[in-house]
């Protein structure tokens, strides 16, 4: 979907929304108001071109997801993002996606991002704090996002809630994006959803020494 939208549109919070609507990636009106408030320009660094559908480096080798990756993750975790619920958002990078968990679950719940480069932890605080989800730093869902894995994490699939959902990008250089669901009687059903690259899910010293 790279290059979705004119340059014309595409310095515009809004016309990217749009944008991702018209061509399907986007189809509820809950996960099109949240990518609308949260404005992902405060999530990139200056320089960036935020709002075009591309991923965007935010240093430290690491990298923000393209705008239809993040709404397919929405998408995908919209039901498991309800008021008072709580969600993980591991390797949170610049925080956006944890902002976008905290406005769907409403001031009841908890979002909590993870992220291991002491730098973006800040940098991530701070841009939250500009943004339209600073009320609901103590938002939450059962839902969990994450960057890439050669496999799921056994320890993660055990901290789901019965009800709850991972989606996890799960490979190394050919991955797919899995949505891993909790049946209320603990059994657990996994399904691929789509073909996806993330930045693999690694150690902090392997991260800022990878060439």
């Amino acid at each position: 979907m790279h290059g979705l939208w004119s340059s014309g549109a595409s310095d515009k919070n809004k016309a990217m929304v749009e944008q991702l609507q018209r061509y399907g990636v986007i189809k509820s009106s809950k996960v099109a108001e949240v990518m609308e408030t949260i404005d992902r320009g405060l999530f990139v660094p200056q320089g960036g071109s935020p709002y075009f559908d591309s991923p965007m480096a935010i240093g430290y080798n690491a990298t923000i997801s393209a705008p239809h990756m993040h709404a397919a993750c929405l998408e995908l975790l919209e039901d498991h993002l309800q008021p008072g619920m709580r969600a993980l958002d591991v390797g949170s990078g610049t925080g956006y996606l944890t902002a976008c968990f905290a406005l769907m679950v409403g001031p009841g719940g908890r979002a909590v991002g993870v992220e291991h480069i002491p730098e973006l932890v800040a940098s991530s605080a701070e841009n939250i704090k500009k943004s339209a989800a600073a009320p609901q730093l103590n938002d939450g869902s059962l839902s969990i996002h994450i960057a890439a894995a050669p496999q799921i994490p056994e320890a993660l699939i055990e901290q789901l809630k019965p009800g709850g959902r991972m989606v996890i990008p799960v490979g190394t250089i050919f991955q797919e994006l899995k949505v891993v669901d909790k049946k209320l009687d603990g059994g657990v059903s996994i399904r691929d959803e789509t073909s996806v690259r993330y930045v693999p899910l690694t150690s902090k010293d392997a991260q800022l020494h990878s060439n």
